[in-house]
């Protein structure tokens, strides 16, 4: 059985930069092979509406940018799928209902791939202004278009290079994403004692954001991915928790 791991990322620079310097530290006992999908999640809602036994690796092998980096590689080649994409609010075909749909359908990595959702964009990863208030850190939904500009001018400044970020930055920005995971689900800014799903996520979002004031709580989808993919126990002591 292959030990290969796929990424499909929306986009090819920021969430390629997060991985080459993530898998310095963690995820590195596999060999991860990154693509992408070059398009919002929203347009592969369309892909799969209209072809209910798509086969991911084939999506994105198809697509012109990965030609090159995919075509030694088939499926069976890879033992994982995982998908991180923006929630994205402000796109013009964006819609709650169909990214719930896409939770359900991406929702097992060893099939078709498990979908992880930045609120509201990959750069959610370093919009901490201050790790102290970061639990209040929320992003409306009409300023999305300036939001990475927004995040560069309004980040700690460790945190504006990722090429640069060592292990410890890494720890403290993966224990404080899952705080405020922890936090959007149970109202409790602290390590999380259980795995909790993209779904659940989603809709806490709905909920307790979106629907209220249009904004979402800032989360980034990586070190929810690294929570899931570690186990709770696991996770902990990677990050000296325990």
């Amino acid at each position: 059985m292959s030990s290969n791991i796929l990424f499909i990322f929306e986009g090819p620079k920021a969430e390629k930069l997060i991985t080459d310097s993530l898998t310095n530290y963690f995820v590195n006992e596999n060999t991860v092979i990154t693509c992408a999908y070059c398009t919002t999640i929203y347009k592969m809602y369309t892909e799969i509406s209209e072809d209910e036994y798509l086969d991911t690796f084939t999506l994105v092998k198809d697509i012109n940018e990965n030609r090159a980096s995919l075509k030694d590689f088939k499926r069976t080649d890879f033992a994982q799928i995982f998908l991180f994409f923006d929630y994205d609010g402000h796109a013009s075909n964006a819609n709650d209902g169909k990214l719930k749909a896409l939770l359900e359908f991406f929702n097992e990595e060893t099939d078709k791939g498990k979908l992880y959702i930045s609120y509201p964009m990959v750069e959610a990863l370093k919009h901490i202004p201050n790790f102290d208030t970061f639990k209040d850190i929320k992003a409306a939904i009409i300023e999305f278009v300036g939001y990475k500009k927004f995040v560069k001018k309004n980040c700690l400044e460790i945190l504006i290079h990722i090429h640069q970020y060592d292990l410890d930055i890494w720890k403290k920005l993966i224990e404080n994403h899952l705080k405020k995971m922890n936090e959007i689900v149970y109202d409790l800014y602290e390590f999380p004692n259980v795995i909790v799903d993209q779904p659940t996520i989603f809709q806490k979002q709905i909920e307790k954001h979106i629907k209220v004031d249009q904004t979402v709580s800032v989360l980034s989808s990586f070190p929810v991915f690294l929570h899931d993919y570690y186990g709770n126990v696991d996770l902990k002591s990677r990050l000296g928790l325990l």
